[in-house]
């Protein structure tokens, strides 16, 4: 039902999450001079610091900011301008794209808005997404998924239950929403997985020590994903969705409770 690949940004998303989750845990790094450019002027970007419609600096200014050659700022704003966040025209320069026009099912741009300081209108936002999203793809993959799959969500639940941390229940977390996509057998879903992994970033970043779940409550999330596998596993696509909906709510009301916006 397709190939359930790993972006190389979602990477950086699933060692961000075992990072916050590890104390003492060091901030994940460009693997190149181009890429730093890109996370840090991206950044910037999305943070207001160079505002919408408005120029950045010129590529000289760039380099001596950066520290790095014309070839590493080149290639980043080609990086960006991919993106959908800056635009460059001849002899006129580059300038920010209006945020309608930010690719925001691109991981990075993703991981961009989370790290602002109050992201509360994007998180909102991509919650929503979710509750449209992944009930529907939980029922489509009652319809569908074999037994193999079947197997491979329940594994990914029993992974959640034995999780004895928080980045172990993170990624047991991820891997769970990313086989519910994938089996939904629905391409377009199955690209989702970007937007899944941040929300759980998200979730795990705004997190405090005296917030984290207990044993009961987290229990009691692992009772709602056993649902799920339940009604896929019976072929049940109403309660597939139902339960899917029970789960994100849970999610979104825990991450309104620990960053104060209820």
């Amino acid at each position: 039902m397709g190939n359930d690949g790993t972006h190389p940004a979602g990477e950086r998303i699933r060692r961000a999450i075992m990072n916050l989750a590890t104390a003492g845990g060091l901030a994940d790094r460009a693997s190149n001079h181009t890429a730093f450019v890109v996370d840090r002027l991206g950044l910037s970007i999305v943070s207001g610091e160079y505002p919408e419609r408005t120029m950045i600096p010129l590529d000289p200014d760039l380099e001596e900011l950066f520290g790095v050659s014309r070839t590493v700022i080149r290639e980043a704003k080609k990086t960006l301008i991919a993106k959908g966040l800056l635009v460059s025209k001849a002899k006129v320069g580059t300038r920010v794209c209006p945020a309608t026009e930010w690719n925001m099912f691109d991981p990075d741009v993703l991981r961009w808005h989370t790290m602002q300081r109050r992201p509360d209108s994007f998180l909102a936002d991509m919650f929503e997404m979710r509750l449209i999203v992944e009930p529907s793809a939980a029922a489509l993959a009652a319809e569908r998924a074999d037994a193999s799959g079947n197997a491979a969500l329940s594994a990914h639940c029993d992974a959640l239950e034995a999780a004895a941390s928080r980045g172990e229940f993170a990624l047991a977390d991820l891997d769970f929403h990313r086989q519910i996509l994938h089996l939904s057998g629905n391409r377009f879903l199955q690209s989702l997985g970007d937007l899944v992994q941040t929300a759980l970033y998200s979730l795990l970043a705004s997190e405090t020590e005296d917030q984290q779940r207990g044993p009961s409550e987290m229990a009691e999330v692992v009772a709602l994903h056993r649902a799920i596998v339940r009604a896929v596993e019976n072929r049940e696509p109403d309660a597939a969705k139902k339960a899917m909906e029970a789960v994100l709510q849970g999610a979104r009301d825990e991450l309104l409770r620990s960053r104060g916006m209820t």
